[in-house]
């Protein structure tokens, strides 16, 4: 999965990318589930995997629930737009719903999960910090209502913390390949430091 991770997501977000870093660290952490590592494969061929960790929401009472975040979502470049992706998504919400969970967070772009049932944290009043609601973070319900009228602190895990050093490191193993720009890391740029006021 590593080197499929790798060459959906080289160059798109930054010059070159850590995400196949991160798959690889995933699965050794306690926070990885494996029931959610999913695959799509298309003439005996995997063409896309998706990944997901457990999360939590805090409430202002320090009341826990825990929930759902996936990433990265990876689909070949040669398959990308066809609707690969949303077929992973929406198989993957339906096992997620069936092993009993509610919410999932996730940071991306919106332009490509809207469209799947995310809607702004703001309007669960899902926040990182006092105050900011990051535009680029996105809940969904995956049991309408759940999220009541309270105010919840979304807790990632740790493994989505990358160490850059050992993520260039790592990418050592993998065939060259150039590190360029090209515009969708501007508007990674722009959805990840932007906040919803």
């Amino acid at each position: 999965m590593e080197d499929l991770t790798r060459k959906a997501f080289w160059n798109l977000n930054v010059p070159g990318c850590s995400e196949h870093y991160m798959v690889h660290v995933m699965r050794n952490h306690p926070d990885f589930i494996p029931e959610l590592d999913l695959v799509l494969e298309k003439d005996n061929r995997i063409i896309g995997n998706i990944m997901y960790t457990k999360a939590k929401l805090v409430d202002e009472e320090n009341c826990e629930k825990q929930i759902l975040t996936f990433g990265p979502l990876s689909i070949h470049p040669d398959f990308q737009r066809k609707g690969y992706g949303k077929v992973l998504l929406e198989y993957s919400f339906a096992k997620a719903k069936e092993m009993s969970y509610d919410v999932i967070v996730i940071f991306g772009n919106p332009d490509n999960y809207v469209s799947r049932g995310f809607k702004s944290c703001k309007k669960f009043d899902v926040y990182v910090r006092e105050g900011i609601y990051p535009a680029a973070m996105m809940v969904k319900e995956l049991t309408e209502g759940f999220l009541d009228k309270r105010k919840w602190r979304y807790v990632e895990s740790e493994v989505y913390e990358v160490d850059e050093r050992a993520a260039e490191q790592f990418d050592t193993n993998f065939e060259k390949m150039e590190k360029k720009f090209q515009p969708s890391q501007e508007e990674f740029y722009i959805h990840s430091h932007s906040r919803i006021v």
